[in-house]
């Protein structure tokens, strides 16, 4: 079974390659961000626990995100392999991860960095925000917030992976088609 962690700051198209992704290699796309959207949507006491972080653009607790992501993984024992999106996204959670998988006897195969500058990634999110509904994707300041948390906390997250020799970066611009057919090499690869 393939774990894909498909990475990168917020914007970068993480979410887009990864539904792709999904229909060639048969695998299941779990979006951390979908899961909180859902519990949100549902005005779950755990959804309203969720938006009140990530209106700040600060990251959700580790045990929250844990646990919906395990759930998720456990609903669908028969697919080829998972697509990890916005998650891990501390050093902490890739060790829960990798002990979750464990006992499984299973491991990452590896991870897919999609490498955006950041004013790009501004760009792109106020452009998301005039459709998405996201009060996280309308304000500039936010999103500048949420790039800041990303290179502070969550990309660190790349170098634990590459000690391990799992960790590769793609040109995150382009058409989608472009990228899309680079990361399906790699994947192949894995």
């Amino acid at each position: 079974m393939k774990h894909l962690i498909l990475f990168g700051p917020p914007g970068s198209g993480k979410g887009t390659q990864a539904k792709q992704l999904e229909e060639k290699f048969g695998m299941i796309h779990i979006s951390t961000g979908d899961l909180f959207r859902n519990e949100i949507g549902n005005n779950t006491p755990l959804g309203i626990e969720a938006k009140s972080f990530m209106n700040k653009g600060q990251l959700v607790p580790d045990s929250v995100t844990i646990g919906m992501l395990k759930n998720k993984v456990e609903m669908h024992p028969d697919v080829k392999g998972f697509i990890f999106d916005g998650f891990p996204r501390t050093i902490q959670q890739a060790e829960a991860l990798d002990a979750f998988l464990k006992e499984r006897e299973e491991s990452i195969s590896g991870l897919i960095s999609l490498k955006v500058d950041d004013e790009e990634i501004v760009v792109r999110l106020l452009e998301r925000g005039k459709t998405s509904g996201r009060a996280d994707d309308s304000n500039e300041e936010v999103i500048r917030n949420r790039i800041k948390v990303y290179g502070e906390q969550t990309s660190p997250v790349y170098d634990y992976y590459d000690k391990k020799g799992k960790s590769q970066e793609i040109l995150g611009v382009g058409t989608i088609d472009e990228i899309f057919n680079k990361l399906g090499d790699a994947v192949e690869k894995l």
